[in-house]
């Protein structure tokens, strides 16, 4: 009998087919040629699930069936909950008696025929990547035969499957080499180790690599870019080539593919699930934002994916009517609380979390959409808020927060902190930072942020603290430095000022002594790049704080 074909619905993902499991069955009463051979290793993993009373099935077949004997898994890497989870019924009543009549001419016993099973609707093993024209082959990481999402969709990164695997055999490859030259320089290293000439050379090397990247687009790159994008949109990523060097490119790729492998790891524990309660994008004023993290807004609005947030007052709807209805309506212009710092468009609301404890726990909700390691959302009652806004016709716009305890014991005078993400890397943030310094100042206390700190949150305090203390060394005229009249000073914990003046290499132990070097190298480049900057607004002013350390709680 001639092979049936397989049918328009019919999928290669390792769904049963059951015209294949019909076929099997044929093959079963009759010859083992070397066509059946051949159809029979063409058979998917899940049509393959024999019972153990079919013994004249051919070898090859059998070593597959006994190899397979584990539960179905879903495209999340779990087996289904229960039988409930799996259809054993065949979707075509007349295909079922076709094939029980040709068990019947074949002359196998129908009781012993095996169950044709197929994937239940709700695990939607037919799911494919929603990046369009994708068949969900391939990994951006190189190291899976399939994807679920743009994150591992090698067509939204306008690769290939194969440069993928390429790509991921030369990054394996250098982290080997890496990892031997690691290996051989610890075990000669000392605790304040010099650069060891190989990181030398490394260094110039890159420093060459980004000297020779073009200045800027040629006007045929410029078309093929405005037609990229005008052709895909956003359903695919802008062209990278040429924009930036070949070093800091190949680094970008790199984190894209840990991260896309790092999504991928949770996935397949269960952690992360195809449309799991996770707010994708909010709209926020006239900015539609992008989140990071999951926050623990009420089910029935983070199941939509999509946010609409007050800008003024941070109440939170489920579609832009309502947004749109509320604002027509909503009398807020700025955060409640008291105005404690004017100066041009930027003002700062203190804002007590006992006093105006909805709109404290809306900030708390909006600000773990950006944060990893914030854990605040409801209690905020014994917290202090800062507010930064800006100012226009139209009303103050929220620029970042920070919280602060109202009673510290340890005296920290951060507790979280927060810049908008269409306010960063615009200065905003370490005014914040400075801000927080200038309360301890008032306050008379010496003052540091709450433990662990977030990626760029480290990143940002380092920034300051450096720029804190290279300030107080050009301004130093004498020939002692005290790191304890630098605390002092600058309100900076003394373990702060340690770890920074270690990190610049100004701190060396001489003599049983621990000695401040007073680097002229760092302070000049630091005051060129201060020159180079010039004035702007983006700096506190102690003058314009009109504030009292609060008495009690």
């Amino acid at each position: 009998m001639p092979r049936r074909k397989r049918t328009a619905g019919s999928s290669s993902d390792g769904t049963a087919d059951s015209d294949d499991s019909a076929e099997l069955e044929k093959t079963d009463g009759g010859g083992h040629t070397d066509s059946t051979v051949r159809s029979s290793a063409r058979l998917t993993r899940a049509s393959v699930r024999l019972s153990q009373s079919s013994q004249d099935a051919p070898p090859d077949v059998r070593q597959v069936a006994e190899r397979d004997e584990s539960p179905p898994r879903t495209p999340t890497g779990n087996a289904p909950s229960s039988e409930s989870d799996i259809d054993i019924s065949s979707p075509n009543a007349s295909h079922d008696e076709g094939a029980a009549k040709d068990q019947k001419d074949s002359g196998s016993d129908p009781s012993h025929r095996p169950k044709r099973r197929r994937f239940h609707e709700s695990y939607n093993f037919n799911m494919k990547c929603p990046t369009p024209g994708c068949n969900s082959l391939g990994h951006l990481t190189g190291k899976h035969e399939r994807h679920f999402s743009i994150s591992g969709c090698p067509l939204y990164h306008n690769l290939s499957a194969d440069e993928c695997k390429v790509k991921a055999t030369e990054r394996d490859k250098q982290e080997d080499e890496r990892g031997q030259n690691q290996n051989e320089e610890n075990r000669h290293a000392t605790r304040h180790q010099a650069p060891t000439a190989r990181q030398v050379r490394y260094k110039e090397k890159v420093q060459e690599m980004r000297k020779r990247r073009d200045v800027g687009l040629t006007k045929e790159q410029k078309e093929k870019y405005m037609e990229h994008r005008q052709t895909h949109g956003t359903t695919r990523e802008p062209l990278l080539e040429n924009i930036t060097s070949e070093y800091d490119l190949e680094l970008f790729r790199k984190a894209q593919a840990r991260a896309s492998d790092d999504l991928e790891k949770l996935r397949m524990q269960g952690q992360i699930t195809e449309g799991s309660n996770m707010i994708k994008t909010i709209l926020f004023g006239r900015y539609e934002l992008d989140t990071w993290y999951h926050s623990p807004y009420p089910e029935e609005y983070a199941r939509l994916g999509r946010l609409y947030v007050c800008e003024f007052c941070l109440k939170y709807m489920k579609s832009q009517t309502i947004l749109r209805r509320h604002m027509a309506k909503c009398v807020w212009k700025h955060p409640p609380g008291d105005e404690v710092y004017r100066k041009g468009a930027i003002s700062i609301f203190e804002v007590d979390g006992k006093k105006n404890k909805i709109y404290c726990q809306n900030l708390c909700l909006l600000a773990k959409l950006f944060l990893d390691h914030k854990t605040l959302y409801y209690d905020v009652e014994p917290f202090l808020f800062y507010v930064m806004i800006e100012a226009d016709n139209t009303g103050c716009h929220l620029v970042g927060y920070f919280s602060k305890e109202k009673n510290s014991f340890l005296n920290y005078n951060v507790s979280c902190i927060l810049t908008m993400p269409q306010y960063m890397r615009q200065g905003y943030g370490k005014m914040l930072i400075d801000f927080s310094y200038l309360l301890s100042k008032v306050e008379e206390k010496v003052g540091s942020p709450e433990r662990p700190l977030s990626d760029l949150g480290l990143i940002s305090y380092r920034s300051y603290w450096k720029e804190v203390l290279l300030r107080y060394m050009y301004n130093f005229q004498g020939k002692e430095i005290s790191i304890k009249e630098i605390s002092q000073e600058t309100a900076v914990n003394p373990v702060d000022i340690v770890s920074t003046l270690q990190s610049l290499q100004m701190l060396k132990y001489w003599k049983g002594k621990h000695l401040v070097l007073k680097r002229q190298d760092l302070i000049d480049e630091w005051k060129a790049k201060e020159t180079k900057r010039g004035t702007n607004n983006k700096a506190i002013d102690p003058s314009s704080l009109k504030w009292t350390p609060p008495k009690g709680t």
